[in-house]
């Protein structure tokens, strides 16, 4: 089998997925560690036996639904490279609104934590950015923290410190200059938990609820104690949810509470500032 064949093979096989001929070229790149015009220039390039094992196992393995970035291991956020596996979420583009909307307020020197860091895509990002801000990446899963902590020594980041435990209970009062968080935000029941790549990430890291809002209910509740005046809560939710968290922004004390949208348009990250 050579690489042509490789991909037409993959193509067939994967026809049931949204997008097969990506899925086969970034496999196949994964396989020969290559780019992909590697593929386009090479196509007569056969695949070792022990290859073309391989490369049969993964788009079985992708056929019965798993997630590309956890048979690569990897993912790209922002400008970085991350390792990721089932123990966290699979970064998403939508999430780099978050990253950009922090970099917006982050100045030198600025303490900032990031909650359910998971692979630490959004803290590592703000860190690579800033290198004088000190950041604290945070998540319950020491699994999670394990690989958040490889990602930071992969990219030589030194600002950037990790801590187990639940949101922001033991952090103390008015210590934070920014908070930021993709939190669970999906309804418990919601059909959609059971479809697709999020059947595989963990489930901990997506649900949060009847409504989808727990955890968010306890994080601006526990930020409002742990920011300084002058602080902001950023937090990533539901495209159809801006509404009920700016409620509790607004409830919580919070002021000029705002929604911001992703790159499809939806509402998905709301902010509010600890007023002075």
């Amino acid at each position: 089998m050579n690489i042509a064949e490789a991909l037409r093979y993959g193509h067939v096989e994967l026809n049931g997925s949204d997008s097969p001929d990506v899925d086969s070229r970034v496999l196949l790149c994964y396989l020969f560690d290559c780019s992909s015009s590697y593929l386009h220039a090479w196509p007569d390039k056969l695949l070792t036996e022990p290859q073309q094992t391989t490369w049969l196992a993964l788009i079985q393995q992708r056929k019965q639904g798993q997630p590309v970035a956890y048979l690569t291991g990897q993912r790209g956020f922002w400008t970085l490279d991350l390792k990721v596996t089932a123990d966290t979420l699979i970064p998403r583009p939508d999430t780099e609104l978050l990253v950009a909307l922090a970099l917006e307020k982050l100045k030198p020197a600025m303490r900032v934590a990031d909650l359910g860091t998971g692979s630490g895509a959004i803290a590592l990002s703000l860190a690579a950015e800033q290198a004088s801000a000190k950041i604290m990446a945070m998540d319950f899963s020491m699994a999670a923290l394990q690989v958040a902590k490889e990602n930071a020594f992969n990219h030589q980041l030194s600002n950037v410190s990790f801590w187990r435990g639940s949101w922001l209970a033991a952090i103390a009062d008015n210590s934070l200059d920014i908070v930021v968080s993709n939190p669970p935000y999906i309804e418990a029941n919601d059909v959609h938990l059971s479809q697709g790549d999020v059947r595989f990430e963990p489930l901990s890291a997506l649900a949060s609820g009847v409504d989808g809002l727990d955890d968010i209910r306890l994080i601006v509740v526990q930020a409002l104690r742990c920011l300084k005046s002058g602080g902001w809560l950023m937090v990533e939710h539901g495209y159809d949810q801006a509404q009920q968290v700016q409620q509790l922004f607004s409830d919580a004390g919070f002021s000029d509470v705002s929604s911001r949208q992703d790159f499809g348009g939806n509402d998905r990250v709301t902010m509010g500032l600890v007023a002075v």
